[in-house]
């Protein structure tokens, strides 16, 4: 939900994560870590809960899935995500608050869908 800053704040927003990307230093390192960590950890709860069919399970899987992809085309510099990273970080884009709005909603429906399952674990529901 720190998209939330790309609506407040374009430029200072874009130059950022531009920044962070461009100069793989280590806050770069960190940030992709800890994603990649996640992603893996999120994948393997998948193939963990297979039994229990969820239907919450597969955002892991094809979430995970498409931000490792994400993370390694970003480390590669593999040229067509480049270019759409440029597209998604032009601040003078006509669509940069659909685009931003979209993944502040998709980050907040993700996280209502984890603090709903930390509640129904809790109180021992299973769904």
């Amino acid at each position: 939900m720190h998209r939330i800053w790309a609506l407040i704040d374009r430029e200072t927003y874009a130059s950022f994560w531009m920044r962070i990307m461009e100069n793989k230093g280590l806050p770069y390192f960190l940030i992709m870590g800890i994603l990649a960590g996640l992603c893996i950890v999120g994948i393997i709860t998948f193939f963990r809960e297979r039994k229990a069919n969820y239907a919450w399970r597969w955002i892991y899987l094809f979430g995970g899935a498409y931000v490792l992809f994400d993370l390694f085309a970003i480390a590669v510099g593999l040229e067509v995500w480049q270019k759409l990273l440029a597209i998604m970080f032009d601040i003078h884009s006509p669509y940069w608050n659909l685009i931003w709005g979209f993944f502040i909603l998709l980050g907040t429906a993700v996280f209502i869908l984890g603090i709903i399952l930390i509640v129904k674990k809790k109180k021992g529901i299973s769904h």
